[in-house]
């Protein structure tokens, strides 16, 4: 039985296991904040209503001047989607029917954005031996065959960011073979924004980096993402995009988010600190423990299959890895909560892990 491809609505697992859900249900699968959407955003609403009779504008402003200003580039290299799964779309379309590299584990919606354009896909699959470091060695022999190699840093859904080093390699080598590179940044503000590859792209024409606003200020619902590249790309992006792709209300709330400099610090902070606890934890327990840079990590116990069971019946939901070359099930994938939450997380898996 397929499980879905992503994490959020838990409800949908239960449902597709045939399991009744409890009543109670902790929700460890999808990765945003725990802290909920900044208290500017809350404070905006009465404001946001009042909108909702005006049409939005067709660039999705106010947010897209927002995003130039915030990495200090023109708002001509700017476009702002319907999310991040828009995006993906959408640049898809420009390699339609060419040969795409994707690294695997990684997000699901490359490839399946890819397979509905008629893109040949290369699987590179990243070693679990190795931690799931990035396979230079293996990307450089198949560069020159490619049209757009896909790559995922900090990775979803390892969070292994990529050395910059090896980046700057494998997007020089690209360039001279004329291959595009597509760099998803989604999980970078959860790092440090001095890792996004955003302020070099004026030497690289040839790299777009696609952010998402999702994860960092827990906005799921409003859908909304942007992407940052060479005026040139951007122009074609927006060609493609439907008329108002971004509601007025995604992209007020958008421009909001990216003044919160202390929310995002605070959020950094938190994750650093959960993911260390929940790491040393899980390794004293005898699990394999990925080395995450991001809010979330993967794990291997003995029997994922069986744990992730055991913890549905519980009304706990980790993210399967069903759906993730290299992984193939044997994974588990914790996206980071309140502190109250992880520390329950970590009572349950306790006891089933003893006891496996």
């Amino acid at each position: 039985m397929q499980l879905p491809e992503h994490g959020a609505n838990p409800r949908r697992v239960y449902e597709k296991l045939g399991m009744t859900p409890p009543s109670r249900i902790l929700d460890f699968s999808e990765n945003c904040n725990p802290a909920g959407p900044p208290r500017a955003v809350i404070e905006l609403w009465p404001d946001l209503v009042m909108r909702l009779h005006a049409y939005p504008d067709p660039s999705g402003e106010p947010f897209l001047s927002k995003v130039a200003s915030y990495h200090g580039v023109p708002n001509a290299s700017v476009f702002a989607g319907n999310g991040a799964a828009e995006i993906l779309a959408l640049i898809a379309e420009r390699y339609r029917g060419q040969r795409a590299i994707v690294v695997h584990p990684t997000f699901s919606e490359y490839e399946a954005t890819l397979m509905a354009k008629g893109v040949e896909i290369e699987r590179i699959i990243a070693s679990e031996v190795d931690g799931f470091k990035l396979p230079v060695d293996a990307i450089l022999e198949s560069i020159s065959q490619a049209d757009v190699l896909y790559l995922c840093t900090p990775n979803n859904p390892t969070g292994v960011l990529p050395e910059c080093e090896d980046l700057r390699t494998l997007i020089r080598k690209a360039g001279e073979a004329g291959c595009e590179v597509v760099l998803d940044e989604a999980f970078i503000d959860f790092v440090d924004e001095s890792k996004s590859f955003i302020p070099e792209l004026n030497e690289v024409p040839h790299v777009i980096v696609v952010r998402s606003m999702t994860k960092m200020y827990a906005v799921p619902g409003i859908r909304l993402g942007y992407a940052v590249a060479h005026p040139d790309v951007i122009a074609e992006l927006k060609s493609a995009a439907p008329h108002w792709n971004v509601n007025g209300m995604a992209a007020a709330i958008g421009a909001v988010c990216l003044g919160e400099e202390l929310y995002r610090e605070t959020a950094i902070r938190h994750a650093a600190e959960e993911c260390l606890k929940m790491s040393e934890f899980l390794r004293e327990l005898g699990c394999t423990v990925t080395e995450s840079a991001a809010n979330f990590l993967s794990f291997k116990p003995r029997d994922a299959g069986k744990l992730y069971s055991d913890l549905l019946a519980k009304g706990i939901v980790l993210r399967h890895s069903e759906n993730f070359h290299g992984m193939d099930g044997r994974w588990l994938r914790i996206g980071m909560k309140s502190s109250a939450e992880m520390e329950e997380l970590r009572s349950e898996l306790a006891g089933a892990l003893i006891n496996s």
